[in-house]
């Protein structure tokens, strides 16, 4: 399916937000949690990425299913496995010298939620946002990948490893992204 038949609905711009925008992404360890989760989702629950930036403790993309499974229940499921799994590794890290902090900051947000029973690392929602139309698509494509460069981590947004920017400048990212 082209897609210009793919933004007519099922594509969706989404946000993650670490709980008090802890900047857990810093480590590659965790990064890569983030990146094998979304592999998985790929290959096994029918996710498709167009697009992506993970920052230091935020997470953009531009995301649609095959239709193998609705996207709903697939970013149900990465944000669940992906809060446990980090939080797992989190706990038995020896390495990460901020391992109090950041537990402590997780348990103090999981105190507020019925839903969670020790700690919670996203904070609620993803702020989808159904894309529609194209000029739309490549204003939330443009925003992704400008993250870095804003940030002033890369003076060219393709040069930021974590994106699918490489993906748009003619190279190969780290997740296979359907290039618009």
């Amino acid at each position: 399916m082209d897609i210009q038949n793919r933004i007519l609905g099922d594509v969706y711009f989404v946000t993650d937000t670490v709980v008090d925008w802890v900047d857990i992404f810093t480590r590659p360890l965790y990064r890569h949690i983030i990146l094998d989760s979304l592999a998985y989702c790929q290959k096994e629950k029918g996710l498709v990425i167009y697009a992506w930036v993970l920052m230091s403790n935020h997470f953009h993309a531009i995301v649609g299913s095959d239709g193998s499974n609705k996207l709903s229940d697939i970013w149900r499921d990465y944000k669940k496995f992906t809060s446990k799994k980090i939080l797992n590794t989190l706990l038995v890290d020896p390495q990460e010298s901020r391992k109090e902090w950041m537990l402590n900051r997780f348990e103090y947000a999981g105190r507020n939620d019925k839903k969670i029973k020790n700690y919670k690392f996203w904070q609620e929602g993803n702020n989808a946002q159904e894309i529609y139309l194209l000029d739309y698509f490549n204003q939330k494509l443009n925003y992704i990948h400008e993250n870095p460069v804003k940030a002033e981590l890369v003076n060219r947004a393709e040069d930021y490893r974590y994106s699918s920017a490489i993906d748009y400048a003619g190279g190969k990212g780290l997740l296979d992204v359907v290039v618009v």
